[in-house]
């Protein structure tokens, strides 16, 4: 049997088609994309995609913008997501891939799921943080490391990707979204990250948090280009500032 491409997805009716019809007359409407080397995106073939995360709406603007490039988005999704009525049917059907603690890898599913994808082709989107980032000017957080272990045991690329402008449409931790006047979102697409010095370790935790870290600095180099100015020079570490490390926080 021949193995679907992308341009399956795109072409063909799927359930991506149906939630494309609900997300375009919204969002096509209450944003602007400034979308920056887009060319970087693959166009076929399996890699994850991973952003920053700092708004609850950005897995939608992000899959948005993935779509328009013409791929079908999936992500990694917390599981309590799918026991949702309408909502969780929705992310069964789209093949998104629920795990326990968001952005993290644990147990043998969620790695099957990604190595199903992978053999696909497809596209994976993991969001390195976990969760909406602590730090108090929205910079990318310290790292987990589940987007990192998928690209070095299936093999893969890992392009970073960082947006700025989402946090307009619906602040960190709001529920509201303001659709009027239309949001300008820039987002910004990086080279596929260099993992050549981890691909023949083994994936201990050093190795793992060594690879993200480099993910994590790559994330944060593209969103300073966005933004015009310079990180903190030190990450924002959850734990050191006695947060919790998922969850909401004012």
């Amino acid at each position: 049997m021949r193995r679907p491409r992308w341009t399956d997805e795109k072409r063909k009716p799927s359930i991506f088609w149906f939630l494309a019809a609900i997300a375009e007359p919204i969002f096509g409407t209450a944003t602007r994309y400034r979308v920056h080397d887009a060319h970087r995106m693959p166009r076929e073939g399996a890699f994850v995609l991973a952003p920053n995360h700092y708004s609850e709406i950005d897995p939608v603007v992000m899959g948005h913008v993935v779509w328009r490039l013409g791929r079908a988005p999936r992500f990694l999704a917390k599981a309590d997501l799918f026991t949702v009525p309408v909502l969780g049917g929705l992310l069964r059907a789209s093949g998104q891939i629920p795990v326990e603690r968001a952005g993290t890898v644990r147990g043998s599913e969620p790695l099957t799921a990604a190595r199903r994808l992978v053999e696909e082709g497809r596209l994976l989107i993991v969001y390195p943080e976990g969760s909406l980032t602590r730090d108090p000017d929205l910079w990318p957080m310290r790292g987990k490391t589940g987007a990192v272990r998928i690209a070095l045991e299936q093999n893969i690329p890992l392009v970073p990707v960082a947006h700025w402008g989402t946090q307009q449409l619906m602040g960190r931790y709001s529920k509201k979204l303001h659709l009027l006047p239309p949001k300008t979102i820039d987002v910004k697409f990086g080279e596929a990250v260099d993992l050549s010095a981890y691909r023949d370790r083994p994936l201990d935790s050093a190795t793992l948090n060594a690879a993200t870290t480099v993910v994590m600095d790559a994330i944060t180099a593209l969103l300073e280009d966005l933004r015009g100015e310079k990180a903190p020079s030190e990450r924002w570490n959850p734990k050191a500032n006695n947060q919790k490390e998922t969850g909401r926080f004012e």
